[in-house]
């Protein structure tokens, strides 16, 4: 089952788009995650299965082309990398709030500003806690290797689709330049215009007959209306956070210590507890997978066992609030980052945990 390629982490996610069904893509380049959209069109899936690709003039065309496509039951994605999701966030909002299925991928890099082309993970509050205007919140996974950049691409849809959200793939620049050995999955067929109008009975798919009129819109100027939406908006990710928590806990059986890690930065404090172990230091790792929903209830279990936490970020501290909150204040919880698309060495991540939580 699946076929086994050496791959770039950006191409992963572009070959798993066709191989999931995906009906169009809609995208504008932007270093470090071009090669997505070049990826696609050396393809030609439009040749092959019929899937749209599309540059469009700008990224605020591309995340508009998305809402048109999600807005027919459309199974529709695009890509960019920070300031490009930034141009996105009024897009993505307006999404949200018409509940829109569709998924985004962004490829992180060096800010603020125009910054870097260097791998980041500065995105994170922008990500996780909105970005855009309004109450709102989208699914949010974090890859830590090629394979799970592939990966997520299905689970992505599938979670878009049962909950009628956005959902974004939260990378950065070294995971999607990266080459690894990934197992793609096998194709799955385009749905049929049949099989979307019985599966997406909200989408507006042409006037049927004995259908309502359907109309896609965020617009509601109806106070009542609007908080009606806002709490079936809110009664849905409590049901997310219920059902689609993600994580990935290594070592943490006998654990003292744990380093908290999300995408890249995980890997290397994978190295780093093994460094750790060997030194006579029993360390674990804790990895969210999904950054939205938060795994607040297994952080503040393992909390409630261990001595200390160095929550290791490329950025100034931004999932540390999030620990924070999860596990309390009985125990330290400290930070370290590096920024600029620097990336921190396993051995340089020890010697903290050592200053700063151990010897403190």
């Amino acid at each position: 089952m699946g076929e086994l390629r050496l791959m770039k982490g950006n191409e992963a996610v572009a070959e798993a788009a066709i191989r999931a069904g995906c009906d169009g893509y809609f995208g504008y380049p932007i270093t470090p995650q071009s090669e997505v959209l070049e990826y696609l069109m050396a393809e030609k899936p439009y040749e092959t299965t019929g899937m749209v690709v599309l540059q469009a003039e700008s990224e605020l065309g591309a995340v508009n082309m998305l809402y048109g496509g999600a807005g027919t039951g459309k199974m529709v994605m695009t890509s960019s990398s920070s300031p490009g999701i930034s141009l996105m966030q009024e897009g993505i909002s307006y999404m949200a709030g018409a509940e829109l299925p569709s998924l985004l991928v962004n490829i992180v890099r060096g800010g603020p500003g125009l910054g870097t082309i260097q791998p980041s993970q500065a995105d994170y509050f922008q990500a996780v806690k909105g970005g855009g205007h309004g109450d709102y919140h989208m699914i949010v996974l974090a890859p830590a290797s090629v394979q799970e950049m592939a990966d997520f691409v299905k689970i992505g849809f599938d979670a878009a689709f049962r909950y009628r959200t956005p959902v974004m793939i939260l990378s950065d620049g070294a995971i999607g330049q990266m080459m690894e050995k990934v197992v793609l999955p096998d194709p799955i067929p385009r749905r049929t215009e049949e099989e979307i109008i019985a599966q997406c009975p909200w989408a507006a798919t042409g006037r049927l007959p004995g259908r309502e009129h359907i109309i896609i819109t965020s617009l509601c100027l109806d106070p009542a209306g609007q908080e009606k939406l806002n709490l079936r908006l809110q009664a849905k990710y409590r049901e997310i956070e219920e059902n689609e928590v993600r994580f990935e806990a290594i070592r943490c059986e006998d654990a003292e210590y744990l380093f908290i890690a999300f995408g890249l930065s995980a890997r290397i404090c994978q190295k780093a507890t093994d460094i750790a172990r060997a030194n006579g230091v029993r360390v674990g790792l804790f990895r969210p997978v999904t950054l939205f929903p938060f795994p607040k209830k297994q952080l503040y279990e393992l909390g409630q066992r261990v001595k200390g936490m160095l929550v290791v970020e490329m950025n100034a501290g931004q999932m540390i609030e999030d620990v924070r909150l999860s596990v309390g204040c009985h125990l330290p919880i400290e930070h370290y980052g590096r920024f600029g698309g620097i990336i921190p060495t396993p051995d340089e991540v020890v010697r903290i945990l050592e200053q700063k939580i151990i010897n403190r």
